[in-house]
């Protein structure tokens, strides 16, 4: 994870089954599920209590070596997995020559001006080279799995746009296009072409070095399974960065990724009618959505992540508010139910940051936020998968391409995408009209699963390209079957003329989108209008998706396209405009209102509900939702088996839960210096509560209230790592 100004963290996840001390907490941690990622040993400030600790980086401490870093986490009862970055990391010893006797740092991207892109001190951001993958296998990945580590978590791979410079990179172009280096930024074909490359680079790397890991591990008799954090494509393109993203899934060594999304990624400005601003939430489920789009035809596993805080600092309340709006956007994929529920706890718990937007008075966390937080972490170690689909009309889907990289920098012939309008002017006049609309890549087109529940595609080849012809051939089976295909577009982008498929090898189209209406038996130069083929329809609107979002009120005729399209083509009856989404999942209700809507009405629903985003959890009959305002709820009535004791809502991990006919008790953890609020389902009003530390020692300080109408008790104290007990009886 990194700041807009090249700060990155890291993601790495490794997980160990861990030497447990009890059947519960044995059963308990060989999940999977939530996991959290720490540069750090185990402290009684950290304690997440998720099913896995992703220890990152393999370097020695003065304190504590690496394996005793590992070693402390899995002494608390953790799964511990690993992770590090691929395209930087504490590598110095490489860089400076201590491993194998020869500089490195000459290896680093390098901008036109001649400058190092630096990720920290002595740590560039690195060209692949076959000596880093060497390094990479042999000195990092060897050790991780000596240590019993069997899940690796590479992240990042990450070429910036602007870079291709350096003589490393002018030597690997050289490998593999087999004629000299071309400056990127003298034309839009070597752009093309170096994007390509920086591409491959790290496709090669990820690959070569997970297969030694997993060759490795197998040796040893162990499944090492491999997973890379990364951005979302939405994101990668937005700050100019180049990475193998969907093409990664294809490897047999590759098992998984983390979708990289927090508020850090989330608020960078889109365009909408006109104005450029942050649209957090917008912008968040785009992204996760991209993530989902890329990964689930392959079958690959998912972990979706978000962050309390992010990587420039803010004040608390900026950061609570945000962390509402990409929480409730991950929530709102019910597919995806494995989860990074936070990275670097260390600095979201002892970090300072401002106590208002207007003060410079730094403090740690308050505790309203961070019991708040701590309730939504929790809640994700129940989260169930679901069927159900956010409300409204489905079906609809942008095509997405991994090029979508390769055109953001330089600029050329005077051709602008600012703030990537033109992906943004095909999602968000259909999103702010409360449409869920989705993603499709590109890259996944000849996978059946890709295609199950696309409708209505809307396409572009003003910001990407088709890498080869094969996707047109399904994109036209599937118009053919019915689908309907929008293709909105000027084709008059420099990157239309640049040496490629479709103008090589006896190939003379002058853009893309020329090969993809033949293989649709449509005669080129295609006109604006609607074509009926089979038993589809494809509609050409020659505007590039950019005109509809930089200038206000733009994107109403195309609005009143898809409306007709969908209303008379794909049979799923009329499209639905709203100012809300709206999902649940199992006992969750999941609710996010739109601003920059004609709509200003409050989004109601009314039940007996926990309000998750509340710090004192109260129980509500009625929630009203703002414009721009999000809600998480729980939903007593949805309990199942509502006559059993449970914990219905907590800022704390629950433990060796043991009911009676009279009684119900249980052990509660969570980070010291936090406090823990509760609310647990009870058949009958306690008639004793008893709360005790891990010596049996009662707590001093805590809080207990019946409420009659949800037969919940809410309970108050001080969390302890080391466990709070409480007990019931009626």
């Amino acid at each position: 994870m990194k700041a807009k100004y090249y700060v990155c963290l890291a993601l790495g996840t490794l997980f160990v089954t861990a030497g447990a001390k009890n059947p519960s907490v044995e059963k308990q941690q060989k999940k999977e599920k939530t996991t959290f990622q720490t540069s750090s040993q185990w402290k009684p400030e950290t304690d997440v209590r998720s099913d896995v600790a992703i220890v990152y980086g393999v370097d020695d401490r003065k304190e504590m070596t690496f394996e005793q870093r590992v070693d402390s986490w899995r002494d608390h009862g953790y799964n511990v997995h690993f992770m590090t970055g691929i395209a930087w990391g504490g590598y110095q010893d490489y860089f400076t020559g201590k491993w194998d006797g020869i500089n490195h740092l000459g290896e680093g991207q390098v901008t036109v001006k001649g400058d190092t892109i630096w990720h920290g001190k002595l740590t560039p951001y690195i060209v692949p080279t076959a000596s880093f993958i060497k390094y990479m296998q042999e000195e990092k990945i060897k050790r991780v799995i000596d240590a019993g580590i069997d899940a690796i978590y590479l992240e990042e791979p990450e070429f910036w746009a602007r870079a291709g410079y350096s003589s490393a990179f002018k030597e690997e172009w050289q490998k593999y296009y087999g004629f000299p280096w071309r400056a990127p930024d003298k034309s839009p074909e070597n752009t093309y072409l170096s994007s390509k490359l920086k591409y491959h680079l790290y496709y090669n790397a990820l690959n070569q070095v997970f297969t030694y890991a997993k060759a490795y591990g197998k040796s040893k008799g162990m499944n090492v399974r491999c997973y890379v954090p990364t951005h979302s494509l939405v994101n990668y393109s937005s700050w100019q960065i180049v990475s193998p993203e969907a093409s990664l899934a294809s490897l047999p060594c590759i098992d998984g990724y983390i979708a990289q999304v927090w508020t850090g990624t989330s608020r960078e400005p889109t365009y909408f009618n006109g104005l450029r601003k942050e649209r957090v939430f917008e912008n968040a489920y785009l992204e996760y959505g991209s993530m989902e789009s890329m990964t689930e035809p392959t079958g690959r596993k998912l972990f979706f992540l978000t962050d309390p805080i992010e990587d420039l600092p803010r004040d608390w309340a900026d950061y609570k508010k945000n962390y509402q709006a990409t929480f409730t956007a991950e929530l709102l994929y019910p597919k995806i139910s494995n989860y990074e529920v936070m990275p670097w706890p260390d600095r979201i718990y002892q970090g300072l940051y401002r106590t208002s937007a207007n003060s410079q008075e730094k403090k740690t966390i308050p505790r309203f936020y961070s019991t708040q937080m701590q309730v939504m972490v929790n809640s994700l170690n129940q989260m169930p998968s679901s069927e159900n689909k956010v409300n409204g009309s489905t079906g609809i889907c942008v095509l997405m391409s991994n090029t979508l990289m390769f055109q953001r920098f330089p600029t050329h012939n005077g051709y602008e995408d600012p703030q990537l309008s033109n992906f943004y002017g095909q999602a968000l006049p259909l999103l702010k009209r409360g449409i869920p609309v989705k993603t499709v890549h590109i890259e996944n087109a000849a996978y059946a699963q890709t295609w199950k529940d696309v409708s209505l595609l809307i396409m572009s080849y003003s910001n990407m390209k088709p890498l080869d012809p094969e996707a047109h051939k399904h994109i036209a089976d599937w118009v053919r079957k019915g689908g309907v295909l929008v293709y909105c577009g000027r084709d008059n982008d420099p990157f239309q003329s640049v040496q490629e498929w479709w103008n090589t090898n006896n190939n003379t189209f002058k853009a893309p989108s020329e090969h993809l209406f033949k293989e649709l038996g449509l005669a080129n130069p295609l006109k604006e209008g609607i074509y009926p083929v089979g038993k589809g329809k494809v509609c050409v609107i020659r505007k590039d998706p950019k005109e509809l979002v930089l200038t206000p009120n733009e994107d109403q005729d195309f609005v009143d396209k898809i409306k007709t399209l969908y209303e008379n083509n794909t049979g799923k009856g009329k499209l639905e405009f709203k100012n809300y989404f709206y999902l649940n999942r199992g006992p969750f209700e999941i609710i996010s209102v739109m601003d920059e809507n004609i709509s200003k009405k409050p989004f109601v629903i009314k039940g007996k509900f926990i309000d998750l985003f509340d710090p004192k959890i109260p129980v509500l009959d009625e929630k009203q939702v703002l414009p721009n305002e999000q809600a998480f709820l729980f939903n007593i009535s949805k309990v199942q088996n509502p006559s059993k004791p449970q914990v219905l809502a907590a800022a704390a991990r629950i433990y060796n839960e043991v009911s009676g006919k009279h009684n119900y008790s249980f052990i509660a953890k969570s980070p010291v210096n936090t406090t823990n609020v509760m609310r647990v389902l009870l058949p009958f009003a306690p008639k004793k509560v008893t709360i005790t530390d891990a010596k049996g020692i009662a707590l001093t300080g805590t809080q207990n209230s019946w409420d009659k109408s949800s037969k919940t008790c809410f309970l108050s104290f001080e969390n302890n790592p080391d466990g709070v007990r409480v007990a019931f009886s009626w």
